[in-house]
């Protein structure tokens, strides 16, 4: 295994015991997902869905493909997508590198596209915002994660997914232009890492 060694210290220093029984329980059926998936040696696919594809959607399908190889869980393709497209933010590409990765963008625009890189030798994760059902996300066989509430409430249905998980995070978006707002972009960011690192720690 071959992580970043920014990152590898980053993940060593998660606290899984601050996660509270109720977080838990909303985690389990994604546990149990995975583990299905995994013990068939089916393809696991994620896709995070928040509604402008921005800051949590990224930072939990980035996350979650770090872990997946973090404790060699095969098979496992992590994606993002909103309700619309609009941007990753700037201070989550700054909040990633802060923990390791390495971030660099391949095409500028309104949209720019990053290579995320957790490994010198893994394919980077491509970061950009795309609506859930995009072309580069899959059709069909995979899982839907909610990641926001208004996500969860404007997409009853999602087209192609097997399973859907409400799995929702507080959005930092409302410290933004603050003091405090790259702090509170980290503690998102380890919110979700923790929590992800959970999740995958229970694959069997």
């Amino acid at each position: 295994m071959t992580l970043f060694e920014t990152l590898k210290t980053s993940i060593s220093s998660l606290q899984i015991e601050t996660i509270s029984d109720e977080r838990k329980n909303i985690l389990l059926p994604l546990i149990e997902f995975i583990q299905e998936k995994h013990s068939k040696n089916s393809p696991i696919r994620l896709n995070f869905i928040c509604t402008h594809n921005s800051r949590r959607s990224h930072l939990s399908q980035i996350w979650a493909q770090v872990m997946a190889y973090h404790f060699n869980i095969k098979n496992v393709f992590c994606y993002s997508g909103g309700t619309e497209a609009t941007a990753m933010f700037p201070m989550v590409a700054e909040t990633l590198r802060n923990s390791g990765f390495n971030i660099n963008p391949i095409s500028e625009g309104k949209n720019p596209i990053y290579s995320i890189k957790y490994s010198k030798n893994e394919h980077p994760i491509i970061g950009f915002s795309k609506c859930f059902d995009d072309d580069f996300n899959p059709q069909s066989q995979f899982a839907a994660i909610l990641t926001c509430s208004q996500a969860d409430k404007g997409c009853p249905y999602i087209s192609g997914a097997e399973k859907r998980f409400p799995i929702t995070f507080e959005d930092p978006k409302a410290f933004d232009s603050t003091p405090q707002q790259k702090e509170k972009y980290h503690e998102r960011s380890i919110q979700i890492a923790t929590e992800l690192y959970y999740v995958f720690s229970q694959i069997k």
